[in-house]
């Protein structure tokens, strides 16, 4: 197994290479505007995997993926010849789909957008639904003295006839 360093420089020196090639030396009407992306070249160095994007619809992506798959042998020989390497790679040619998820999550992010400009237009004129403050507070004790002697056994009637927590407690 290669060092995979090596392979990295590998894989890039291909990727300009093919790239270079595409656009000098390959004059087959089907290839559309491709743009070589990325390429990889697995740690053994026999097999380089080649990313490229096409600018157009699906019968154009078709026809120079066709025209693509119809140079590699071109291409590997242009590839051999400028790397100088003694077992040159072979080559696979995948369309590349980072554009196409590029493009769905910009999507997504404008429909999160347009989500939240509604929930804004909706929230304008809102209001609460209970009361200002809703969490409950504790009853005050206005019974208790201050020096801490409370009426704990008291039952008079005019301090349980106001408070209904002392009317439970007494019965």
């Amino acid at each position: 197994m290669a060092d995979p360093a090596r392979a990295r420089k590998l894989a890039v020196r291909i990727r300009q290479i093919v790239s270079a090639a595409i656009e000098t030396q390959i004059k087959d009407p089907r290839l559309g505007m491709v743009t070589v992306t990325d390429a990889r070249v697995t740690g053994d160095l026999r097999e380089a995997t080649v990313f490229y994007t096409v600018y157009g619809d699906e019968t154009q992506i078709a026809d120079s993926a066709a025209a693509l798959t119809s140079a590699t042998g071109v291409l590997r020989s242009t590839v051999g010849k400028q790397t100088g390497i003694k077992f040159v790679p072979t080559l696979t040619f995948v369309a590349d789909i980072v554009p196409d998820t590029a493009r769905e999550l910009e999507e997504a992010l404008e429909r999160a957008r347009h989500a939240d400009a509604e929930l804004a237009r909706a929230r304008e004129g809102a209001q609460y639904a209970g009361e200002a403050d809703p969490y409950r507070k504790p009853a005050e004790d206005d019974d208790e003295d201050d020096d801490g002697e409370g009426t704990v056994g008291s039952d008079t009637a005019d301090d349980s006839s106001d408070d209904p927590a002392t009317t439970r407690s007494a019965s």
